[in-house]
């Protein structure tokens, strides 16, 4: 996590002092099913919470511990101690390490999920905002970068609004994953602690006791989880990638809000760069990184191993800070995007009527032309348009071969812009529930 990326709100998940809190929390309600359990006393789990409940617990302290311990939870443990006292020989019991670290992680990347799903609830809005304001703004479609046939900007914003959709339901898939709990003990038998301890803990945090832990929550469950993250990630760059093409000089279609007194370049006082888009498409690559070893942390040795604890401790935060502030990002992006419909026409206009050359060879075949033939007759019309000579239905009006099927009347029928949005309400209808 760097600060220039980070938002506030999901860092503080992912600070020291929320950790041991999570800690102590998971420390002391194991303590309080113990006791239900007769196991310690009811008097110590009563203390437990009265001494630590309130604590700030001393990073500092906690670090030079595990400097001599070489051992973070026993550090939290013995530091635990100095603020409870005698009753803290009751902590921990039965428990290992990976109970109290593989817990409090599920809660962090369940909270990190609230988050992100707050961000991706604001993308979705500002896509439907903006896909209806331009519903029915025309502007061509692009196969291989090249003119195809016309669509609407608000299709462009419905495609985004789709595709966020399902990165929503993935993350809500994600964080149920996620949310598991262990309190199972060494190699996860619950030989020095009892199962009911373990839904105790899991039902106070929020979460549901992993099936079976070995000694650690299976990783397949995180390897989803940032797998998700990338997901995300790739849709906000596609997203990003889209508005990056269309702001190009040549383009000028659509273009990021360029704030008073922004500068665009130390060099060339006239630039308006895709700065913001740009830094999306670095941001995502980031975070798709981050799924790799998230993956390889699955395959981990007999009941456990901690090759996977170091990834974590920089793929957790780092990908939910990441993609939290680019999801902000992109929101802010949408919402203040520049949107330029006489652009878009004069594009559309660019290759003198050849987008329509598909409805063309259509009418041509079913006036009885060959589509063989009729594709020929298409073709050899629209390749001197694109030489800069000439219209296409001027063109075709003059070809012989074309006119033995089809009226001037006919040819003029096929340039009409509105048959291409003809659908456009059904698609709305199927994205947004409503046209």
């Amino acid at each position: 996590m760097i600060p220039r990326y980070t938002r506030p709100e999901m860092a503080s998940i992912w600070e020291p002092q929320t950790r041991f809190k999570i800690w102590f929390e998971i420390e002391a309600h194991a303590a309080d099913a113990q006791a239900e359990l007769g196991v310690i006393p009811k008097e110590a789990a009563k203390t437990i919470w009265a001494k630590a409940r309130d604590a700030t617990f001393d990073v500092a302290r906690i670090d030079e511990i595990e400097r001599e311990t070489k051992h973070d939870v026993i550090a939290f443990t013995t530091h635990l101690a100095e603020i409870i006292g005698p009753e803290a020989r009751f902590v921990h019991q039965g428990m290992t390490s990976s109970d109290v670290l593989d817990t409090c992680l599920n809660v962090q990347l369940k909270r990190a999920a609230d988050l992100l799903l707050a961000d991706l609830d604001r993308v979705l809005a500002a896509l439907k905002t903006r896909a209806f304001e331009h519903k029915m703004t025309p502007t061509i479609g692009r196969s291989h970068g090249i003119h195809a046939e016309p669509v609407t900007f608000g299709l462009k914003l419905a495609y985004a609004y789709a595709e966020f959709s399902r990165a929503r339901a993935r993350l809500v898939a994600a964080r149920e994953e996620i949310s598991t709990c262990a309190i199972s003990g060494a190699v996860g038998t619950f030989a020095q602690i009892d199962p009911r301890v373990e839904e105790h803990v899991a039902k106070a945090m929020g979460l549901r006791p992993e099936p079976i832990s070995t000694q650690v929550i299976p990783r397949d469950r995180h390897a989803m989880y940032f797998a998700t993250l990338g997901v995300i990630a790739s849709s906000v760059e596609r997203l990003a990638v889209e508005i990056r093409h269309l702001q190009r000089t040549e383009v000028l279609e659509a273009e990021e809000f360029f704030s008073e007194g922004q500068k665009g370049s130390s060099a060339m006082p006239h630039k308006r760069n895709p700065v913001l888009s740009e830094n999306l498409s670095g941001l995502a690559r980031m975070v798709r990184a981050y799924a790799l070893p998230a993956m390889e942390n699955v395959v981990l040795w007999h009941e456990r191993d901690i090759s996977h604890s170091s990834a974590e401790r920089m793929i957790a935060p780092d990908a939910t800070v990441t993609l939290d502030f680019a999801l902000v990002r992109l929101a802010g992006l949408i919402e203040k995007l520049l949107v330029y419909p006489e652009n878009m026409q004069k594009n559309l206009d660019r290759l003198g009527g050849l987008v329509h050359s598909q409805r063309v060879l259509m009418a041509l075949t079913q006036k009885g032309a060959s589509r063989e033939d009729a594709y020929k007759y298409v073709q050899r019309n629209a390749m001197p348009v694109w030489r800069g000579e000439g219209d296409f239905q001027t063109l075709l009006k003059q070809d012989a071969d074309v006119k033995k099927y089809l009226t001037d009347a006919e040819i003029e029928e096929r340039f009409d812009l509105g048959y291409h949005l003809k659908h456009v309400d059904t698609i709305f209808k199927r994205v947004f529930g409503e046209s």
